[in-house]
């Protein structure tokens, strides 16, 4: 995930973003996630498209328990921590200037018997890829916003993946831009739409791998 500046003139409405704290409550477990927009920006406050993937773990819509989960562009780690809840084996990742502010999170809000079950690692798209191999699911909350990641993204996810390898991207689509990530996944991957909440607008998509496919 692109780390992009606090601005307050920009951003004024925002006021939510502006707490230092917010709480949640997943698998019977109460999540305290620090924010701090103005050291991080947006890897440092939660995106509705986290909360709504969040919440259809939850709802089962894909049962991750037992399997190896990576998430990309992790931010506070409010998805990674959620499904380590659910009984994942979880590697949350990001850059490496939100490496502390992450794992303060999962250190804060993980239970200390389901540690053995998180990592916290630097992930920069596109480069030392091969310190990572296949995940059996790998998840995505907001990270489909800045055009030039696109290649560097969609490289990543084509590494992280085998042919068995269930990716979910949760997402609002703001742009056409968007769109035209999701027509280059279809490429390498099958895309469908398996998920709406219309009150915060925002989209969940599943993709695997087509066969023979590489990039």
């Amino acid at each position: 995930m692109a780390l992009v500046p606090y601005d307050d003139q920009i951003l004024s409405g925002l006021k939510r973003f502006h707490h230092s704290s917010t709480t949640y409550t997943f698998s019977n477990h109460t999540i305290h996630i620090k924010q701090d927009w103005k050291a991080l920006g947006v890897a440092a406050v939660v995106w509705d498209a986290a909360v709504v993937l969040c919440m259809y773990l939850e709802a089962g819509g894909m049962n991750v328990q037992g399997r190896s989960v990576i998430e990309l562009g992790a931010g506070t780690g409010l998805v990674g921590i959620v499904a380590a809840l659910l009984g994942a084996d979880v590697t949350v990742t990001d850059r490496d200037v939100a490496m502390e502010f992450l794992k303060s999170n999962v250190h804060d809000n993980l239970p200390k018997e389901l540690e053995h079950r998180m990592s916290v690692k630097p992930l920069n798209w596109g480069t030392g890829l091969e310190h990572f191999s296949h995940f059996d699911v790998i998840l995505g909350a907001d990270i489909i916003y800045l055009e030039e990641t696109f290649q560097d993204l969609l490289k990543t996810i084509i590494h992280l993946s085998s042919e068995q390898t269930v990716i979910l991207l949760s997402c609002r689509l703001r742009y056409q831009r968007d769109h035209n990530f999701l027509d280059m996944m279809r490429k390498h991957f099958t895309v469908n739409q398996v998920h709406y909440d219309k009150d915060v607008d925002v989209y969940i998509y599943k993709a695997q791998k087509i066969h023979n496919k590489e990039l």
